[in-house]
């Protein structure tokens, strides 16, 4: 960090008292690195987060995505009396439209977004709180409006305190596999299904060293990376789809979140492989956190073998490998492809929030919240669903 930079930091986090009746104070900072200590402290098992706000996975981010894109970080924590973090908001401000918009980190690679929570401070959160919240906000920070998306209504069975803010409900849900302790196999995935599955991994299996691993070596990891940027651009390419994975640091970002060690067990993004001597055929990475593992990312081999639906194969194990650990839930990532219905038969209520927090705000809140609303409506009707797939189609 420069020295103006940190000058600029502590100016920032300077602690400012609250009107709320348990917020003592509340910071706000502009860099990873000085809310660093309080954001690991709620980063721990007893708290409420999600995978996608974990320090080291955000931190990945913003140094090869955000940087590169003039996202700023905009990091709201807010402390009791005796300066144990109760919240933080890992926010980023970036200009859009003439107006600062300040969104989650993690932009789009993020499934879910949602702040840390200290778990019992969560579950007694009012209005108040969140008021003092935005209140201090709207005096300190240099946005114009919150553009919150994609926040699930429930984390492991505590209400997001979030949702007590106006909210309307995001463009998709998310599906999800709901594990209950000690389920039996059958309960999580049906014996009828896993016999196609079977039936299909016959050809498979007689492959020499067919196997499913989740990669733990650094070598193993590369291996699986270099793999999955020279094929996915070209299974993108058959479905006609843009490649997402081509945008500036993307790429950079998914590798080091790869490398990286999170703290406890895994990687910051977790590989799992379905794969021969002969080649890799089929790969999935997502966030775990020893409760829930949600996928962001897939891929499958280009060779003959794809008839033979490894993705739907690996996904099976996948299921399986984290229910034999106990995990309580697995997603697929937000959207309604028919592929995830098959193991996701539950859905994950999803809200966004557009808050305006000056005059100039007011009006981008207002159209950004009407936009959600347009692209909600077509997403869960068929017939303009249809048509606008159709207009993009004929537009590519």
């Amino acid at each position: 960090m420069t020295m103006a930079a940190a000058i600029e930091s502590r100016t920032a986090a300077a602690a400012v008292p609250s009107s709320s009746r348990r917020i003592a104070q509340i910071e706000i900072l502009s860099d990873l690195e000085s809310a660093e200590a309080a954001w690991r402290r709620l980063e721990t098992a007893e708290q409420l987060f999600t995978a996608y706000q974990r320090f080291d996975f955000l931190k990945c981010w913003q140094r090869e995505v955000g940087l590169r894109d003039d996202a700023k970080p905009l990091i709201v924590i807010a402390s009791d009396a005796e300066r144990r973090p109760l919240l933080l908001l890992p926010l980023f401000v970036k200009q859009s439209h003439g107006v600062r918009v300040a969104s989650f980190m993690g932009g789009k690679h993020a499934t879910f977004n949602m702040a840390l929570w200290d778990r019992s401070f969560a579950t007694a959160v009012e209005h108040a709180d969140l008021h003092g919240l935005l209140d201090e906000l709207r005096k300190r920070s240099a946005a114009d409006v919150l553009a919150l998306t994609q926040q699930p209504l429930h984390w492991r069975e505590v209400q997001n305190p979030l949702a007590l803010l106006p909210h309307q409900s995001s463009v998709n849900d998310c599906p999800v596999l709901n594990i209950e302790p000690g389920a039996a196999p059958s309960s999580l995935i049906s014996n009828s299904f896993r016999r196609r599955l079977r039936a299909k991994e016959r050809k498979l299996s007689k492959l020499s060293g067919y196997r499913h691993h989740l990669a733990t070596k650094d070598a193993e990891i590369d291996r699986l990376i270099e793999w999955f940027f020279r094929t996915k651009p070209l299974r993108m390419a058959q479905q006609g789809l843009p490649n997402v994975f081509a945008e500036p640091g993307v790429e950079a970002f998914i590798r080091r979140a790869c490398l990286t060690r999170r703290v406890g067990e895994g990687r910051v993004i977790d590989m799992h492989a379905l794969e021969c001597d002969e080649e890799i055929i089929a790969l999935y990475a997502g966030v775990a956190d020893g409760c829930r593992f949600s996928m962001m990312f897939n891929s499958y081999t280009l060779s003959d073998h794809s008839r033979y639906s490894p993705g739907l194969i690996l996904i099976r194990d996948i299921v399986d490998h984290y229910a034999a650990r106990g995990y309580r839930a697995l997603d697929l990532g937000v959207g309604a492809d028919n592929y995830k219905h098959l193991f996701c038969k539950a859905a994950e209520p999803i809200f966004d929030s557009f808050i305006p927090l000056t005059s100039r705000g007011r009006f981008a809140a207002v159209g950004m919240s009407a936009l959600a609303r347009g692209k909600h409506l077509v997403k869960h009707n068929q017939a303009l669903l249809r048509l606008a797939q159709g207009v993009r189609k004929s537009l590519r």
